[in-house]
């Protein structure tokens, strides 16, 4: 900033909030020393500002865009603007989490809020990150649905101070992961997940000055999911447990000695480790019902190889070895007293030898060259290897437990894909820093790397993805400070390698850093202390005590105390103590290669220091969650006195710069941090647009139009594909720029609308005054003077007509003048004006003509080449797919010739048995002639034989002479065609290739489609000579097998056989066959024709019987008695035609409605009318089967069902004879009840079954409605014009955003509602069931969107209010449409409506207050809290709702009853009753429709 002005508020350094708001009172101009100030409470302040380089306070967000759910959207990024809206959501709405871009900021209430229950969990589950208010589950949520849709592994990364609330965060994320994800098996492993926490934090949590219960480990779970992202098993790895805390507290010991003290019923104050700490009472703790709950949960995870009394054994053991007393004996010795109570406990509880633990705890052995030597220790060295063996022993206890759990969380199974939940601490920093938070603060400078470059990444796709040119940002690298630590020959370098000398000491140590180290610039030595140096962190500067580090890192104890424990006879802790040698790291075994080569320590117990464990598995760390994708969330402590809604900015700010967030705003602040879609910005800033911008269609392009002209320095925002980016300030100068727009339109229409009031004012006292005026000078004057005086006023009138009259002639001559002048010059000045533009058009017309008929030359030019390059391209090659099909056909031709060929061949053999058939003939008649001559007695059979004979042959030789002709015309027909085609593709081959292509283009094409025409015809003509072709094949192969190979094999072998009775016997034969073969052809002909009769005298039946159908039957005759028989075996037939194959679609919706109710019924009376128990029963039980079985999600079976079995039921109890149901009875239906059997007990089964069809109904309707209540009732704007958008600018993250999902309105709503009632009353429902039915479904609408409402603080506004009041009306206006007033339904959307009636009064008076507790009567007194906190201004017209005001409320609730849930209940189901209604059908003249296919039944 160079420039402030007037009015524009600023943010001013304060020592006690760290920064206050104040307000400009002078425009600010470069070289001015002094800005003048107005602080809020109205002094003045003079803030100091250097004129050779300005620093100006940063400026003030506007109060629209204070309160926002996520820091990034404010347009003023930077460390006051994050700090006060913090403090307003904290403090003013009582909202305790905030979206810091990826970052979820959770501030410790201290107190229990109502937003963590089931319904809550179910309210987020399913969806998008930023839908909702921020909140722990939202980040579950988030990484639950990427784990199931990237199938990438996932982390949340929750860190803070102690006492910032990072366990109860990580207890709710694992929660939320248990409630949704539900493993459906019998070994509840989401439950044993859950009692994991309890444990783990009994034994490694302790109470410390900022914390009642803080862990003293860092702690990340994995928990495993299988291929149905259900909870299959967790791992857990813990990393640098505080075993300090085992016998030195500053305030109190760990949680778990308090409870084991409580249940062995010994003071705490007997034990030296729990009464160190003072005053370690804690309010609302009871540790003797925490240490059962400690041992229940033991008992839920299924521990028997570690029990929890081996568990108390070994912690009470502990506590006992810290009370054994160590005595100065004076000569740098010290003794235990055998006799030691506490010590013979001790060895009693572990069954270790006393006497060598008296002995080695005083002791220490020394291993020389030449000799062992055993040297004495001083009491302080043996109260330390006291002290090393009771936290080796908690130690070990410690991984112990962690594995025990790991071994109980595991199932078997292969795990698919993880969510890892990492509760580590945060940053600290303390009066005396030493070991401990040295490695803490290590790990947040490795954790705080690893999110600078996963917010960077972030915002670099989110460039990318929105096609925005990416420019490098610079951010802090803490890489420096992370080298100083773990690079070679820095701290821990140096720690280890000081380690390695027994006589290392910690100020040798501290010497060797001031002499390596001191040239880094995050290297520091205190000026007044030489047993200290400093760190510049990422988030402070951190001075350590080098007192104990050493003694820490080598985490040493005595070989001889180990070799005790080893050789005790109580084998679990024996155990303990086996693989010392080797580091044991909890969790997944994976190597890590260290940075550098290790040094292989003398002494077996340095081989591993605890900071090179540490350093390991915090590399395995950063693997894991390098390899997952990390959500972040920080939990804030408001305040050091845990008070309730107390906000310290002091406190908030160092935390604030400590976990990261800061430079997160940071990186947002240096690109575009503001981000709104198209649509949200078109909505929010229409106000600013002019007509014409509006009259586009293109929104998008509207916006670009509108931002390039109010913002003119197009570096202040970029255009993405579906979003606007704005660089810092800009949002707020729209909203200044929105703002002025809408108080000028204010001040124009208050103007109007005063100036109306003031003269209609105006109006009325003038016509009083008048009226007055008139009665006084009624009564004060005479007669004589009202003349005089009416007189006086006539001569004035016509005095003053005549000069005014005179006046106006003369002001008329002069304007008709000067009018006359005016506008003959302006006429002159026109006509010159037109000439002038005459000429230019016409010299402009010419030239305009000459550069167009240059261009369209130039043009034609062009297109004409192009045109004839193309044309001669596309002619050459249909002059090659020409000469392709000319090379086919010729192909074909040759085919043909081959064909022909073969064809003439066959002929010719033909002819050749032709003419050998004739020689055989006449040398045949040439020996009948000489028979005839030899024989002289020729009997009558031989002259009939020899006449069959004659006529045989001429008929074979008719036969073949046909076929010959036939023959040759075909063969004379292809040789024509074959002629014809290689006459026209000679010709056509010629032709083309005279032609000249680049001359004859037309003639060309026409060529072209005369030879398509002419190709088309040959082929015609082709197929048609290979058609009969084909067809003489056929005939001629027909006649072959017909005629001449039968007769012709009969005429040889007649001819050929000798003489005399042989032929005739033969001859005869041939007859016989042929007449036995005409025998067998009449018969079968006989049998086809006495078949095809039959079947035309069935078709013949069949036609009359359906003609009887169809016409009318004659009236049902008097003696029907309503029922109808079946046999027992067609019982399932009935029940499967009836119930099963049974759609409401089709044939049913044309009949009475509840006809297979009837059907039933008038079955059941027949059964009734037998007095067969047997067969009753069997129908009322298969019917109540069948109709469970058509339990689907099919809305309109269920509709079905449910109105049919609700009818059978009222059936029932009317025809049971029971007087109660019989009163609306006829005499008929009197005489139909049943007789024989009472059925209350299957009534109640059916009522039952009823209930249950009712439940799965609702279920399936408000499955199809749920997707459409939240958009249409509070999203979607109902009322045009009324936008209650917020500027938010909320930065969703990529893998939330899925695909256009579809637009629901108020209208979708009351369509599905229309749907519902339409089939209901479609398959004939009773109107109480249609009624509770509706009822549910509005009661579902309020409360899914009261609770959507709860948890969306962007819902809570004025303008919201009247959006959900409306669609509130259209519901009322629904049912009055269907007539369903008297359904109650409107009584279920009260809670709705008295919360819009909340968003919309005011909310600033104690009258106010009082009217809001007498209307809000559906409303508990958290929910009126929550929305009176979450109401959100949506201008600056606006005001928050105080909290004062909100007290005020509160205290006037005090005494209300009632529920204390945030969320209504949104599965409640309403009871369902079942009312009797009588049926007026009378049984009796109900006919069963032909399409039920239930022919089977009779009517008795």
């Amino acid at each position: 900033q160079a420039k402030s002005e007037t009015g524009e508020r600023v943010w001013i350094p304060d020592a006690e909030n760290v920064w206050k708001s104040a307000e400009i009172k002078k425009d600010f101009h470069p070289g001015d020393n002094v800005l003048e100030l107005l602080l809020e409470d109205g002094t003045e302040l003079l803030h100091p500002v250097d004129p050779s380089s300005p620093q100006l306070p940063p400026l003030r967000n506007p109060d629209i865009l204070v309160g926002e759910n996520d820091l990034t959207a404010l347009s003023y990024l930077h460390e006051p603007a994050v700090l006060h809206n913090l403090k307003v959501r904290f403090v003013e709405s009582r909202i305790i989490y905030t979206y810091c871009g990826i970052i979820l900021v959770a501030v410790n209430p201290y107190k229990q809020l109502p937003i963590y229950g089931d319904a809550i969990i179910h309210a987020y589950s399913g969806q998008n990150m930023g839908d909702m208010d921020p909140h722990i589950f939202a980040v579950a949520e988030e990484a639950y649905k990427q784990m199931a849709r990237n199938h990438k592994n996932q982390s949340i990364i929750v860190s803070g101070e102690s006492g910032a609330g990072k366990t109860v965060s990580a207890r709710f994320a694992m929660r939320y992961f248990a409630v949704v994800s539900k493993s459906g098996s019998k070994t509840r492993v989401e439950d044993k997940v859950l009692a994991s926490n309890p444990i783990t934090e009994a034994i490694g949590n302790a109470k410390t000055t900022r914390n009642d219960n803080s862990s003293r480990f860092g702690k990340y779970t994995e928990i495993g999911f299988d291929r149905r992202y259900r909870i299959i098993g967790a791992n857990m790895r813990t990393y640098l447990l505080e075993k300090s805390r085992v016998v030195f507290q500053v305030v109190c010991g760990l949680t778990i000695f308090f409870r084991v003290t409580s249940f062995i019923c010994d003071p705490f104050d007997k034990f030296q480790y729990t009464s160190i700490g003072g005053n370690i009472s804690i309010e609302g703790v009871d540790d003797r019902k925490d240490m059962e709950e400690t041992r229940q949960t033991f008992s839920l995870l299924g521990k028997e190889h570690l029990s929890c009394y081996i568990f108390i054994y070994l912690t009470s053991a502990i506590l006992h070895l810290g009370n054994v007393e160590i005595r100065n004996s004076g000569d740098e010795k010290s003794l235990v007293s055998p006799s030691d109570p506490h010590l013979a406990v001790f060895c009693e509880l572990l069954d270790v030898s006393a006497e060598g633990l008296v002995r080695w705890l005083c002791h220490r052995r020394i291993v020389l060259v030449a000799e062992t030597v055993v040297k004495p220790l001083p009491r302080k060295r043996a109260v330390n290897a006291r002290d090393a063996l009771a936290k080796q022993i908690y130690a070990h206890l410690f991984d112990c437990i962690i594995n025990s759990i790991n071994m109980a969380l595991k199932v078997p199974g292969k795990q698919h894909a993880f969510i890892g939940v990492l509760d580590i601490y945060g940053f600290e920093t303390f009066e005396i820093n030493s070991f401990e938070q040295f490695c803490i603060n290590y790990a947040n400078e490795k954790l705080q790397q690893q999110f600078n470059l996963h917010v960077f990444k972030l915002e670099q796709e989110e460039y990318m993805k929105e096609d925005i040119p990416w420019t490098l940002i610079d951010f802090y690298d803490n890489q420096p400070v992370i080298d100083l630590i773990e690079a070679k020959m820095g701290i821990l370098d140096l720690l280890d390698e000081e380690c390695l000398f027994p006589q290392g000491t910690d100020q040798s140590w501290l010497q060797k850093l001031y002499n390596y180290l001191h040239t880094s610039p995050l290297f520091e030595k205190p000026r007044l202390s030489n047993e200290a140096f400093v760190i510049q962190h990422f988030a402070d500067k951190v001075v350590y005590q080098c007192r104990g580090f050493l003694e820490k890192n080598r985490d040493a104890l005595y070989e001889e105390l180990v070799d005790i424990m080893r050789d005790s006879k109580f084998p679990f802790l024996a155990n303990f103590f086996q693989d010392e040698e080797q580091p044991t790291v909890t969790g997944k075994a994976v190597k890590v290669k260290p940075a550098r080569p290790g040094v292989k320590p003398a002494n077996k117990q340095l081989r591993t220091s605890v900071g090179d464990k540490f350093r390991s598995s915090l590399s395995l760390l950063m693997e894991t969650l390098n390899a997952t994708t990390p959500h972040y969330v920080r939990c804030i402590k408001p305040n050091d006195e845990k008070l309730p809604f107390e906000y310290d900015s002091r406190r908030v700010v160092q935390q604030l710069r400590a976990c990261g967030v800061l430079e997160t705003i940071h990186i947002s602040a240096q690109s575009y941090p503001s981000r709104w879609t198209y649509i949200e910005f078109y909505s929010r800033y229409s106000v600013l647009m002019t007509h014409q911008e509006t009259g586009v269609s293109d929104k998008k392009q509207t916006c670009k139009n509108v931002l390039q002209r109010l913002i003119q320095d197009s570096n202040q925002y970029k255009f993405g594909r579906t979003k606007i980016f704005f660089r810092a300030g800009q949002v707020a100068y729209l909203e200044k720029l929105r703002l002025d727009r809408l108080r000028g339109a204010c001040i124009t229409i208050q103007k109007h609308v005063r100036g109306w009031s003031q003269r209609r004012k105006y109006l009325q006292m003038r016509e009083a005054a008048i009226i007055l005026q008139q009665y006084i000078r009624g009564k004060r004057m005479s007669p004589a003077m009202l003349k005089q005086g009416w007189a006086a006023v006539v001569i004035q009138r016509r005095w003053k007509g005549y000069r005014m009259r005179q006046i106006y002639q003369l002001v008329r001559l002069a304007s008709v003048t000067i009018q006359a002048f005016t506008r003959g010059w302006m006429a002159r000045k026109q006509y010159k004006k037109m000439q002038e533009e005459h000429k230019a058009l016409v010299l402009q017309k010419y030239a305009r003509a000459w550069l167009a008929r240059r261009r369209f030359q130039t043009m034609r030019r062009l297109v004409l080449n192009v045109q004839l390059s193309y044309r001669v391209q596309q002619l050459r090659k249909k002059i090659d797919e020409q000469n392709k099909e000319n090379r086919g056909l010729m192909e074909r031709l040759t085919s043909l010739a081959n064909s022909h060929s073969q064809t003439v061949d066959r002929l010719h053999s033909l002819e050749t048995q032709l003419e050998k058939s004739t020689n055989q003939n006449a040398s045949l008649e040439a020996r009948e002639k000489k028979v005839k001559e030899d024989t002289s007695l020729v009997s009558f059979n031989d002259k009939q034989y020899g006449i069959v004979q004659v006529r045989v042959l001429y008929l074979f030789a008719k036969k073949v002479s046909n076929i010959s002709n036939k023959i040759w015309r075909s063969i004379s027909f292809i040789q024509i065609v074959h002629k014809m085609i290689l006459d026209r593709i000679a010709e056509n081959s010629i032709e083309i290739q005279r032609q000249d292509h680049d001359k004859e283009v037309e003639a060309l094409k026409e060529e072209i489609k005369r030879l398509k025409e002419e190709r088309v015809g040959l082929q015609r003509k082709m197929e048609e000579g290979s058609q009969v072709n084909a067809d003489l094949q056929e005939q001629v192969i027909h006649e072959n097998y017909k005629l001449f190979f039968f007769f012709f094999f009969l005429l040889l072998q007649y001819h050929y056989c000798p003489p005399g009775g042989c032929r005739k016997t033969i001859f005869i034969q041939c007859l016989l066959q042929i007449s036995l073969f005409l025998q067998d052809f009449e018969e079968q002909l006989d049998k086809k024709d006495r078949l095809i009769k039959k079947l035309q005298s069935q078709i013949k039946s069949l036609e009359t019987s359906q003609r009887a159908k169809q016409t009318p039957l004659p009236n049902i005759p008097k003696d029907y008695l309503g029922m109808l028989e079946y046999k027992r075996d067609d019982e399932s037939k009935l029940i499967q035609n009836i119930i099963l194959d049974l759609k409401p679609k089709g044939v049913v919706v044309n009949m009475i409605p509840g006809l297979p109710s009837y059907i039933l019924l008038m079955c059941i009376r027949h059964a009734d009318y037998l007095n067969d128990e047997t067969k009753l029963k069997s129908l009322m039980n298969a019917t109540i089967s069948a109709i469970k079985k058509t339990h689907h999600k099919d809305l309109e079976l269920l509709s079905f069902w449910l109105s049919n079995t609700y009818l059978l039921l009222n059936c029932l109890k009317q025809y049971s004879g029971e007087e109660e149901f019989m009163k609306q009875n006829t005499p008929r239906q009197m005489k139909n009840c049943l007789q024989n059997f009472d059925l209350s007990e299957h009534r109640q089964i059916i009522s039952d079954l009823a209930i249950h069809i009712y439940h799965q109904f609702i279920s399936v309707m408000e499955k199809a409605l749920s997707p459409a209540i939240v958009p249409g009732m509070l999203e979607h704007e109902s009322l045009q014009g009324i936008s209650s958008m917020k500027p938010t600018g909320f930065r969703k993250r990529s893998n939330s955003i899925y695909e256009d999902s579809e637009t629901y309105t108020i209208s979708s709503i009351l369509q599905q509602l229309s749907i519902f009632h339409s089939i209901m009353m479609q398959h004939g429902m009773e109107p109480d069931l249609i009624q509770q039915a509706i009822k549910q479904m509005f009661y579902l609408v309020g409360a899914t969107t009261l609770n959507n409402m709860m948890l969306r603080k962007d819902m809570c506004s004025c303008r919201k209010g009247m959006q959900i009041r409306c669609n509130i009306s259209y519901l009322e206006e629904w049912l009055k449409e269907k007539e369903l007033q008297n359904s109650n339904s409107m009584d279920t959307l009260r809670p709705l409506s008295q919360a819009a009636w909340l968003l919309q009064v005011n909310k600033s008076t104690e009258d106010d207050a009082k009217e809001i507790t007498e209307k809000c009567t559906e409303l508990n007194p958290v929910q009126i809290v929550k929305i009176l906190n979450s109401y959100t201004p949506i201008d600056d017209f606006e005001k928050r709702v105080s909290s004062s005001f909100v007290r005020k409320v509160q205290s006037l609730l005090h005494d209300r009853e009632g529920s204390t849930q945030l969320m209504l209940d949104a599965d409640y189901r309403f009871q369902v009753t079942f009312p009797f209604r009588s049926s007026s059908q009378a049984l009796e003249l109900l006919q069963v429709p032909n399409s039920l296919h239930l022919g089977f039944l009779t009517r008795i």
